[in-house]
């Protein structure tokens, strides 16, 4: 078993995060917006008494991007495998963990399936983007 590429997790972990926030922002923002109910109004007014200012929201995500790629790291570092394969787990994990995970909330919430495809999507291409930095960095 190989040591986890730390550099390579943290890389992974940033890019992981920049990737949301174009997806969220100019690709998908609107849409996301208008099917989770938040208004340009409530965007400008800022976080209300009792919900989470937007710096936590903002680090909780990074820690948990951070989390979901030292995972990565992990099975990387105990399979050392070849560069297509590392590309493959990544996707897996979004595709084939993430996104399902994502719709069994969905599907009990009755939210719609734009919605899913919206979130899903950004966590299969988060994921490549992680993947890919394990990748230039192995």
């Amino acid at each position: 078993m190989g040591d986890v590429n730390l550099l390579a997790v943290v890389l992974g972990a940033v890019a992981f995060f920049v990737v949301g926030a174009i997806w969220y922002g100019p690709l998908f923002g609107k849409s996301w917006r208008n099917l989770t109910g938040i208004t340009d109004e409530m965007v400008k007014a800022g976080p209300q008494p009792g919900q989470n200012p937007t710096w936590l929201i903002m680090l909780l995500a990074f820690l948990f991007e951070l989390l979901v790629v030292l995972m990565l790291g992990h099975n990387i570092a105990r399979t050392n495998p070849q560069p297509h394969v590392i590309m493959m787990m990544a996707v897996g994990f979004g595709a084939v963990i993430m996104a399902p995970a994502i719709g069994i909330n969905y599907l009990f919430q009755m939210r719609p399936g734009k919605l899913f495809a919206i979130d899903a999507g950004y966590m299969v291409v988060g994921m490549a983007t992680a993947g890919g930095v394990f990748v230039l960095l192995s």
